[in-house]
């Protein structure tokens, strides 16, 4: 069984910069892994023990491609993966939250155990080039990614959550 199955999508790399920094500080605590979201099915859910979604903020809410993910899984797995713990990272242009209240909602609705708060990472992308743009990541915001990842990866190790 995977100890810690991060789940992110990007399509201008900020959310994968997050992800990966996460997945390979958790990968030093417990077994991780990383996948796209457009690649994960409910089989991947149902073999994790914990999970950390990763997601872009978009028009003030979930990207379309992380949100597919939760509709595509969500009924397979209703009731199967209860009281499993979770964290959530979100790469926003401006705040981020609302994303951050949609993700939970559906993790409530898994019945999921939120054990970190969200980490919103703010690029400050606000006219359509900035948008559109490539975004890297400063090493302080990625460095907030890697202690999520290694917090999450050893409360799950040590079975804290």
């Amino acid at each position: 069984m995977t100890k810690l199955l991060i789940i992110y999508h990007s399509r201008t790399g900020g959310t994968r910069q997050m992800a990966e920094a996460a997945a390979k500080a958790a990968g030093g605590e417990t077994e991780t892994v990383l996948k796209r979201a457009e690649d994960t099915g409910p089989d991947d859910l149902r073999a994790a023990k914990g999970y950390l979604f990763a997601a872009p903020e978009n028009l003030a809410a979930l990207s379309g491609t992380m949100k597919e993910f939760f509709d595509r899984c969500y009924y397979p797995v209703l009731g199967k993966i209860e009281g499993r713990p979770y964290g959530l990272m979100i790469c926003a242009g401006s705040d981020g939250e609302n994303a951050a209240r949609q993700a939970a909602r559906i993790a409530t609705g898994w019945r999921l155990k939120q054990v970190q708060s969200p980490l919103i990472i703010c690029t400050h992308a606000q006219t359509e080039t900035e948008i559109l743009a490539e975004k890297t990541i400063p090493e302080n915001d990625l460095a907030k990614c890697r202690d999520l990842g290694a917090a999450l990866g050893a409360g799950i190790e040590m079975g804290v959550f």
